[in-house]
C-alpha cells in the first residue's frame, strides 16, 4: 500500500469548465512527494461522469451470457466496427443503491430480471482523467427471456440483446472482438472465479 492517503492532498480551487450530461472541472492542488516535500501547484482538467455499475448476466442451465451490442461514437477513430459488445451497465444516480441500478439497467437494456446479484470487484476506469469508479457484478439470469431491441429513446439508445455461449464469449475475448474495459474485466473475473461464484450462488437463499 502507498505511504500516502488523500489527506496528503490539498485542494486549493475547483472551477467547472463545462456542465451538461457530464461535467469537466479544473482542479488546483498540491500533494506530498516521495522525498517528503510538497509539490508545486498542480492543475488538472478532470472529466466528471459520475460512477457506474456493470453486471455480467449468466444462465447456468444453458451456459450462456446475456450481453448487449450498441453503437459508441468515441470508438469510431480507432475501430472499423464501433458497435461494441458489452455487458449491461448504467450510471448510479444520486441516492441509488448499486444493486438497484443493476436491476434497472437489466430491464432497460436487455428486458431481463436478474437473480443472485453478486459484487465481484470495483475499479477506477481511467484515473488519469476521470473520477469514475466502476462496480462490477455477476448475476444469474434466464437467457430464454433475452431477446429484441431495447434502450431509452430519451437517451438515443438502440441496444441489441445477445445470447452468447460461454465458449463463444471467451473466444471473442481472446480474439479482441470484445474490447471495452468493463466487459473484459468482468469476463476475466468470471473465468478466474467461476467455481467459487457458483458455490456462493448455490448457498444463496432467494
Amino acid at each position: 500500500m502507498s505511504q500516502f492517503t488523500k489527506n496528503d492532498v490539498k485542494l486549493l480551487n475547483s472551477q467547472t469548465l463545462y456542465s451538461g450530461f457530464f461535467k469537466m472541472v479544473k482542479y488546483s492542488f498540491t500533494h506530498k512527494k516521495y522525498d517528503g516535500s510538497e509539490s508545486a501547484l498542480v492543475q488538472r482538467e478532470v472529466f466528471e461522469r459520475g460512477h457506474a455499475v456493470a453486471v455480467l448476466a449468466y444462465d447456468r442451465n444453458c451456459e450462456e451470457f446475456v450481453l448487449i451490442e450498441q453503437f459508441r461514437y468515441p470508438a469510431v477513430p480507432t475501430t472499423d466496427d464501433p458497435w461494441m459488445i458489452e455487458i449491461i451497465a448504467g450510471i448510479i444516480e444520486q441516492g441509488e443503491q448499486e444493486v438497484e441500478v443493476c436491476k434497472r439497467e437489466a430491464l432497460e437494456e436487455a428486458g431481463v430480471h436478474l437473480h443472485k446479484i453478486t459484487k465481484a470487484l470495483t475499479y477506477l476506469s481511467s484515473p488519469g482523467g476521470t473520477t469514475e469508479r466502476l462496480h462490477i457484478y455477476m448475476a444469474e439470469v434466464d437467457a430464454n427471456s433475452a431477446e429484441g431491441i431495447h434502450g431509452l429513446d430519451s437517451e438515443s439508445e438502440d441496444i441489441k440483446v445477445l445470447r452468447v455461449s460461454e465458449k463463444q464469449a471467451i473466444a471473442w475475448l481472446c480474439a479482441g472482438k470484445i474490447d471495452n474495459a468493463a466487459a473484459i474485466i468482468a469476463l476475466q473475473w468470471f473465468a478466474l472465479n467461476k467455481q467459487e461464484l457458483f458455490a456462493r450462488w448455490d448457498s444463496w437463499e432467494d
